[in-house]
């Protein structure tokens, strides 16, 4: 359900309707904030045992949103650590019901109830197969806790919209945790204790996805790169699901592998720029786009001096506020999306 209350103090002008979607995307900083006092002792043995004992190589097993965070964490842990990190299938051991060869390697599952029975499967052949486990997981009594070598509490609380915000959010703050500890680099440590105040300012700024940039829109890309790149998956899967837009996430140097020639018609293009060491290939990538007659929607980083790995999670608390509002304005619930449920049982 929604609820309506005053947002006079609302410095982003936001309209009258606060759904639980936006609710809970605005809980995310203080979430956060607990969740790396809580977890700094036990991201500080892991960050030990990993640099102990590198991994040859990680594997991330996830659905959905959670599958998402896994694109952001291959960038993250491939750019800081050098270590190949790769997506798994997780049907590979539920369906096919085959063991994979996972000695020296980590595997990180990510999953907020912990309970999907291909995920369980996926993190048990892991654990089987010699790999070392870790769990980030938002239900800390869930039977992934049995199978795995170390949870991380994601403590983002309970989510009540199908739609997950601040769960999302508090999987990339722990993805970026465990790499700050795994590789001690101070200014990614520091950026990422100035993580709540980021998501804060954020919350704060302006209006960025505006309903009439989306009025008439029934198809669309979100382009970045790198890290930027890696939570476009999630913005457009928030497209899809409350907004009922139909979109596609592409890193914008795929994006002119083929895909491209739809720009000719007149195709909506939401830009995710991230200042960091792709900034300027991708922003030649969107200078073509426009001259080929695309309609842009640029999104910014709201937050001023923060980490450029950290940058993305400030891009998106903006994004999860702004979409909540546009879905309204399209006479859509963003708490209940059709036909969807909090959690999917998959095999």
């Amino acid at each position: 359900m929604s609820t309506v209350i005053s947002t006079e103090a609302n410095k982003a002008g936001a309209s009258m309707t606060m759904t639980v979607m936006e609710t809970e995307a605005r809980e995310a900083p203080i979430r956060i904030a607990d969740q790396l006092r809580n977890n700094a002792p036990i991201m500080a043995e892991l960050g030990e045992r990993l640099r102990n004992k590198p991994p040859r190589f990680v594997m991330i097993v996830g659905r959905g949103s959670s599958d998402h965070a896994g694109v952001f964490a291959k960038y993250l842990i491939e750019i800081e650590t050098g270590t190949p990190t790769f997506a798994a299938a997780p049907s590979v051991s539920s369906v096919y019901g085959k063991k994979l060869k996972l000695e020296d390697a980590l595997v990180i599952v990510i999953s907020q109830s912990g309970r999907s029975p291909d995920i369980l499967a996926q993190a048990q052949m892991a654990k089987d197969a010699g790999a070392y486990t870790i769990a980030l997981v938002n239900d800390e009594s869930a039977p992934i806790k049995d199978i795995v070598d170390q949870v991380v509490p994601l403590k983002a609380g309970p989510e009540l919209a199908v739609a997950a915000t601040k769960s999302y959010l508090c999987t990339l703050s722990a993805v970026l945790q465990l790499v700050a500890n795994w590789t001690q680099d101070a200014e990614l440590k520091a950026g990422v204790e100035m993580l709540p105040k980021a998501l804060t300012e954020a919350i704060e700024s302006e209006i960025q996805l505006r309903p009439e940039d989306l009025a008439a829109v029934k198809n669309l890309v979100v382009l970045g790169r790198g890290p930027g790149y890696g939570i476009t998956r999630e913005l457009a899967l928030k497209l899809k699901e409350v907004c009922n837009i139909h979109a596609e996430s592409f890193s914008s140097a795929e994006f002119l592998h083929g895909p491209v020639t739809l720009v000719e018609q007149k195709l909506t293009v939401v830009n995710v720029p991230i200042e960091d060491e792709s900034y300027k290939a991708h922003s030649e990538q969107i200078a073509d786009i426009i001259r080929r007659g695309g309609t842009l929607i640029n999104l910014h980083v709201p937050s001023k001096g923060v980490h450029p790995r950290v940058a993305p999670l400030a891009l998106l608390q903006r994004f999860y506020l702004d979409v909540a509002h546009v879905a309204v304005s399209r006479g859509i619930n963003p708490d209940e999306p059709a036909g969807l449920k909090k959690v999917t049982q998959t095999i």
